[in-house]
């Protein structure tokens, strides 16, 4: 749900509406324009408009990020491209780069209606273990259905290089996190170095999301059975469809896991009638038909990359960068889960680590 504006991520509103006017979204310069926030989330800062009658959302990389992973035109492109042939993807309307409209580049797309599930919003709405069954499934099977898409027909063939991805990944998410490093966690460098001398060679490759969850999608209503659009697609690109299997499996706590993940990273995932992530693997694989081998790897890879992420975050915040408190203690985050990966790398397993 959106909320008022943060202190220092307000937008020039004037500039603002005169750039919407220029781009034929809105009508009238001086129309009232009521700006409020999605104050979920680490990375990119979302914001709703609402003026003229519409609903707008306007996307932003954060206060005092570097562009890399905070490409809005990437994003905006590969929404671009979608529009053409997925049918769950926003609209797209205008991207730039002037950072003297709002102080940064920015993209404007449409508001999807529906449910987005986020852990306060399955409690406010007392889900059921059934009605968690239909949920996993339903969203299971949009994410195969990514998987699934030709993208050179959308004209994504360019978005990424394939051959490599899986080196190029391991290699790059080292480098960002050492980039980042603020305390000394041992855990981190045992597993970058198991990453590196146990990743496959060989390895399918299709559209990846990145970064998909419950809360990147929008359910039509509460019967669960249709997603109306999965959002965030700002690390989308073309590569092994188990690493973005990993990336999920990474985030989808469970009730068995460590308390600090359970309740500091609170998921609707964690809540009775959920699939366990060894019983999702298995629906991912029937439902897609891909064979699932080096789960583990896939696994870990999912828990670092999560790791360097909040450390990134939490560099920003330690630098001075940004002043959000929400940002204060995740350096412990980073050390639970390269925890949480040296575990699943000792015991050979994604379940039960503890």
């Amino acid at each position: 749900m959106a909320q008022k504006v943060r202190k220092g991520e307000e937008l020039n509103e004037p500039t603002l509406k005169a750039y919407l006017q220029q781009n034929g979204l809105i009508e009238n310069v001086n129309s009232d324009l009521d700006v409020s926030q999605f104050a979920t989330g680490f990375s990119n800062l979302t914001y709703l408009l609402q003026i003229e009658g519409k609903e707008l959302i306007l996307r932003r990389p954060p206060v005092g990020a570097i562009k890399r992973g905070h490409d809005m035109g990437r994003e905006f492109k590969v929404l671009s491209g979608l529009n053409k042939g997925f049918e769950k993807a926003p609209k797209a309307h205008v991207y730039t780069e002037d950072a003297s409209v709002i102080g940064a580049s920015f993209y404007i797309m449409e508001k999807i209606d529906g449910i987005v599930l986020s852990a306060q919003e399955a409690k406010k709405r007392q889900v059921t273990p059934p009605e968690f069954k239909v949920i996993a499934d339903s969203w299971l099977d949009t994410f195969v259905d990514l998987h699934a898409l030709d993208y050179e027909s959308v004209g994504l063939g360019d978005l990424g290089r394939p051959a490599g991805y899986v080196e190029r990944q391991v290699r790059n998410w080292g480098k960002q996190y050492l980039k980042a490093a603020t305390d000394d966690i041992p855990d981190a460098h045992s597993v970058m170095k198991w990453l590196d001398e146990n990743q496959p060679k060989e390895y399918d490759f299709s559209l990846i999301h990145n970064d998909y969850k419950y809360d990147n999608v929008v359910f039509a209503d509460n019967s669960w059975q249709k997603v109306n659009a999965v959002l965030d697609w700002e690390m989308c690109t073309l590569g092994d469809p188990l690493m973005d299997l990993g990336t999920t499996i990474a985030y989808w706590s469970m009730s068995t896991d460590n308390d600090a993940i359970v309740n500091g990273f609170p998921s609707p995932t964690a809540m009775i009638g959920n699939p366990g992530r060894n019983e999702l693997v298995e629906m991912y694989a029937k439902k897609s038909g891909r064979s699932i081998n080096n789960l583990v790897f896939y696994y870990v890879y999912g828990l670092f990359k999560i790791a360097v992420i909040v450390q990134q975050i939490y560099y920003r915040y330690h630098k001075g960068l940004t002043k959000d408190k929400r940002f204060a203690h995740l350096n412990q985050a980073t050390q639970l889960f390269c925890l949480m990966a040296n575990q699943a790398i000792k015991k050979n397993r994604i379940e039960q680590l503890f």
